[in-house]
């Protein structure tokens, strides 16, 4: 009885250890029925040829709208954060996160997150290549927030920081429902 009862808790132990390493959110051959859509519906929507059917997939819903952001986008997004918002609030983070999202639904800017990050002029640390930096757990965390749907900037799709921006349009432009998280500006024209 006594090595039946060791067995059965070890198995128990690497059962759970097993069930944590497996993302909650992530939509894998197999599951993408969960979320009632097929990934040739998410490569439709997103204008792509082939999503890699063993990458994470997150839905981004804004009402009617749906999103479906790969696990490169999360990356892309994460380094973003870090770049941007490098020792800001953890808000300040999520702000930035929104912004991109904010982007994505906004007709005057690309209908990627890659378009949106690497438009041109759109970010200065992807001027200054710091968007290769390594995003810290806080950045990744911060890009889940923003697409489950917190956004504190009143739907921004601008920011700066009035501190260090060297932009003359970005201090001049007419600014709409402005926010500030820690050292940025969040804004509409």
């Amino acid at each position: 009885m006594k090595k039946f009862m060791c067995q059965f808790t070890l198995c128990l132990a690497l059962l759970s250890l097993f069930c944590s390493a497996i993302p909650a959110k992530a939509i894998v051959m197999g599951n993408t029925s969960s979320y009632d859509i097929t990934l040739e519906e998410i490569n439709i929507v997103n204008k792509l040829n082939n999503i890699n059917t063993e990458e994470t997939v997150e839905v981004f819903n804004h009402g009617q709208e749906k999103i479906y952001i790969t696990q490169c986008d999360i990356d892309l997004m994460a380094k973003l954060v870090y770049a941007e918002s490098r020792g800001e609030p953890f808000e300040g983070k999520v702000a930035v996160a929104s912004v991109v999202l904010n982007r994505l639904l906004n007709p005057g800017f690309p209908n990627s997150i890659e378009g949106v990050i690497f438009q041109t002029n759109a970010f200065s640390c992807v001027r200054n290549r710091d968007i290769k930096a390594n995003p810290d757990q806080s950045c990744y965390d911060a890009v889940y927030e923003a697409i489950n749907g917190t956004d504190p900037t009143n739907e921004a799709l601008y920011f700066y920081n009035p501190a260090i921006a060297t932009c003359s349009w970005m201090k001049q432009t007419q600014k709409k429902d402005t926010k500030s998280i820690g050292n940025h500006v969040f804004f509409k024209c």
